[in-house]
């Protein structure tokens, strides 16, 4: 876990070099299916937190976008590690979409290609879904 420090002070960086804030705010929490049975802690829509069953991850979102004005639905792209509690850790690329739901509740699904940095690099595929709720 004491090399999993570094990796995610490299990924936190990433927000030094945004140049474009979403201008939301806020704190929100959840459960989601990412690192197995997870729970998610997302601040400033933009830094979100992981920790589950298999592991942990933090996802920096790097930009945000809408398809239409009219529709609930959004994307972002971000840029995140993780680490899973046997010793595999690594970086990936989370390209996903969020729903905004009424009441302060948001659903999300992302892909995110991983390169497993554990015994040489691997390139790996993950997915996850959650819930927040938006305080």
């Amino acid at each position: 876990m004491k090399k999993l420090i570094p990796l995610f002070a490299t990924i936190a960086s990433f927000s030094a070099l945004s140049e474009e804030s979403s201008g939301a705010s806020g704190f929100s929490v959840g459960m989601a299916v990412d690192q197995q049975l997870s729970v998610v802690v997302e601040l400033d829509s933009q830094y979100r937190f992981t920790i589950g069953n298999k592991g942990a991850a933090f996802d920096y979102i790097l930009k945000r976008g809408s398809f239409e004005d009219d529709l609930p639905l959004s994307w972002y792209v971000g840029a995140g590690a993780w680490g899973e509690w046997d010793h595999d850790f690594g970086v990936r690329v989370p390209l996903g979409l969020s729903v905004d739901l009424p009441h302060g509740w948001d659903m999300y699904a992302q892909v995110h290609p991983e390169l497993n940095l554990y015994k040489g690099p691997e390139l790996q595929i993950g997915a996850a879904v959650g819930i927040k709720y938006a305080f």
